[in-house]
């Protein structure tokens, strides 16, 4: 569970990442992560609030449903546990198929894809430091 949880969280930082810039807003400078070399820390501070509900709700789907299942791991000599080349196959075959599922969006009120949540969300980010928004709106899920 632990290598399904770290591979999520790297493909869901690496997806914030791409949505700040897309926004014109730096990954690497952060608000609540300290700013290290290499750390894209607003990355990271952008997928705390998305966290639970895009990677940890979708790893509990794989394994509760059985899509991902332990032939997709592979226990390396010093004791790490990854996922196979299959594993990843299947890993986003299921991340892609649930950024295609509509929400509707409680600040925007509009229905969206789960794939735009990091992106709706770097664009408030956005909006709230340039001033257009008095304060920052964060994603609530049920």
């Amino acid at each position: 569970m632990n290598a399904l949880l770290s591979f999520s969280y790297t493909v869901l930082a690496g997806e914030c990442a791409n949505a700040l810039e897309s926004v014109g807003l730096d990954p690497y400078v952060g608000f609540m992560h300290r700013d290290r070399p290499g750390r894209r820390s607003l990355a990271l501070d952008l997928m705390e609030e998305l966290r639970p509900v895009l990677a940890d709700r979708f790893a509990l789907t794989l394994v509760n449903m059985k899509t991902i299942k332990a032939c997709h791991f592979d226990k390396q000599q010093d004791g790490a546990i990854l996922l196979t080349d299959e594993g990843r196959k299947v890993f986003f075959a299921a991340w892609q198929s649930r950024k295609k599922e509509t929400i509707t969006h409680l600040f925007l009120g509009e229905k969206i894809e789960w794939g735009l949540v990091p992106y709706v969300q770097a664009l408030l980010l956005a909006r709230t430091i340039r001033g257009d928004l008095e304060a920052y709106p964060p994603f609530l899920w049920k």
